[in-house]
């Protein structure tokens, strides 16, 4: 403990005398002052002895007195030392009614005892003070490594709340609490992920602190510490006390802080290792290679390759946007909370594949944050647009593409069906298409592509030029025959015309276009060019 004023009252070789303010001499005393100014408030900082031999005081004025010590007070000053001997032969009893009157302790200091004597024992004890303190640190720094190289966080977390006498948590980088110590802190830990999110969103590191004794709100004091060295915090740590740390807690909690800090790196490296063998495993199966596959994973992936599972590929914007990495951390986090193995692959700065449990946590999360991002960009009208992809690029924006379930064996076609869902997303403006909504709507939407309605144009202008010149209604004849499947009466009766003059027009059709209307192929492509050139009208 730092020294106080009970302590240097009973340090025998400074004999001093308590005469006034008994019941609050266990106040601690940061340092020891002289001075003689009749007002010495403007040079005290609270917490201070403040040593006098009553030089330029009038200490028997009961108004100047209570002015003098009501400063002394509200500087928060902690006790008085007054020197007799000197000035007065015994302290007057107008300053020993006030100092008791206002609650500072007065101690009554002889002559013999020189004031530097009382400097030094202030000094000496707050000396031996810290270096207990430095001590404790290095001591619980001990225990805590100990800890944390036997029982990994888990142990850590234990150590440091039996150091700090309260509780500790370690929460993930999405702010989702992995551990408690002791056991019973669990509820309290997780009414904290709000403020520990908030903190995630401030440049690393960062710390806070949330509740203490005068909050109504939270029993505890509660400091959060975001853990990892680099931009994006890796994991946060929160620590809950009674009241506030003391020294040789902080070095605890700092030494805790060092510890998972060089505990997230190491999995930062690890997390780097597991990547590699995670894109070899993904490029073994869509290589066709499943075998090899599940050779490379081992127990890595857990059951994922045996089980069915999706493909999920998203695409992203500039890196500062980081619209990927959200994605990443909501499925890995999901994954992790329920128990799923899941491979996430990064396939350049701008590319994530995705491998997820048919119908788990992460393929759940996945939907549910592209529902969050799509109502986002509704309530800002921020979507896609054609502007931007008639300059070539792809947007700011993430855009999913979900696969139907698969399994390794047609790995390389779930990849594809994510491929082709997240292309149609991004025609959309949408931030997620699953592969089964591509089959249960309908193909017509696609032929809203610009370059699709311009094969369109192509392909019908000579048709187009042909009818402008008043020589015939080829266009319409061409769209009736093709709606009745070449049928001549039916389509020769919807255009009103006879089935001789609808099939010498279908012949004109033929000479001008240099096609063939029996080919499958060739009805194929005008009845889609007619359909397009219809959705652009």
């Amino acid at each position: 403990m730092p020294p106080t004023l009970a302590s240097l009252a009973h340090h025998s070789a400074l004999k001093l005398t308590v005469r006034a303010g008994e019941d609050r001499l266990d106040v601690p005393v940061r340092w020891a002052h002289v001075s003689e100014l009749a007002d010495p408030v403007p040079y005290m900082e609270g917490g201070e002895l403040l040593l006098t031999t009553a030089l330029k005081l009038d200490a028997e004025d009961a108004k100047a007195m209570r002015r003098y010590v009501k400063r002394l007070v509200a500087a928060g000053v902690v006790g008085l030392g007054f020197a007799v001997g000197v000035n007065y032969d015994e302290i007057p009893k107008v300053l020993v009614d006030t100092a008791e009157e206002e609650g500072l302790p007065l101690l009554e200091v002889p002559r013999r005892t020189p004031f530097i004597a009382i400097s030094k024992a202030v000094s000496a004890a707050i000396a031996a003070d810290q270096y207990r303190s430095v001590t404790a640190g290095f001591a619980a720094q001990r225990e805590l490594t100990k800890q944390a190289l036997t029982d990994g966080p888990e142990g850590l977390l234990a150590a440091l709340a039996a150091q700090v006498d309260g509780w500790a948590a370690l929460y993930d980088a999405s702010g989702a609490l992995v551990a408690t110590a002791p056991d019973w802190a669990g509820r309290r830990a997780a009414r904290l992920t709000p403020d520990v999110e908030r903190l995630r969103d401030r440049p690393a590191p960062a710390s806070s602190v949330v509740g203490g004794p005068d909050n109504p709100d939270n029993e505890d004091r509660v400091e959060l510490h975001t853990l990892g060295t680099g931009r994006r915090p890796r994991a946060a740590l929160a620590v809950g006390t009674a009241s506030a740390l003391g020294t040789a807690e902080r070095y605890a909690v700092h030494s805790a802080i060092a510890l998972l800090t060089l505990t997230t790196e190491r999995s930062r490296s690890l997390q780097a290792a597991q990547d590699r063998i995670g894109a070899a495993v993904l490029r073994l199966l869509l290589a066709g290679h499943p075998d090899h596959a599940r050779a490379v994973a081992g127990e890595l992936y857990g059951g994922l390759l045996d089980a069915p599972f999706r493909v999920i590929v998203g695409e992203g914007g500039p890196a500062e946007r980081d619209p990927l990495g959200g994605l990443a951390e909501v499925v890995e986090s999901a994954a992790a909370r329920a128990g799923e193995a899941v491979l996430v692959v990064a396939e350049g700065p701008r590319r994530l594949v995705v491998l997820a449990v048919d119908g788990g946590a992460a393929v759940e999360a996945c939907g549910e944050y592209a529902a969050t991002l799509e109502a986002a960009r509704a309530a800002s009208d921020v979507r896609a647009s054609s502007d931007v992809r008639e300059q070539g690029g792809e947007g700011d924006e993430l855009v999913v593409g979900l696969s139907a379930p698969s399994g390794p064996i047609a790995a390389a076609a779930a990849y594809k069906q994510a491929e082709q869902s997240l292309s149609v997303a991004r025609r959309r403006g949408r931030v997620l298409v699953e592969h089964e909504q591509l089959a249960a709507g309908s193909v017509l939407p696609l032929l809203a592509d610009d370059a699709v309605r311009a094969f369109a144009d192509g392909l019908l202008r000579p048709l187009s030029e042909h009818d402008a010149t008043g020589r015939g209604d080829l266009v319409a004849s061409l769209r009736a025959w093709l709606s009745r499947h070449g049928q001549w009466d039916a389509a020769a009766a919807d255009l009103g015309v006879h089935r001789h003059t609808l099939r010498y027009r279908m012949r004109r059709v033929e000479e001008i276009l240099g096609r063939s209307l029996d080919d499958p192929d060739v009805r194929m492509e005008l009845w889609l060019a007619l359909k397009a050139t219809t959705a652009a009208e």
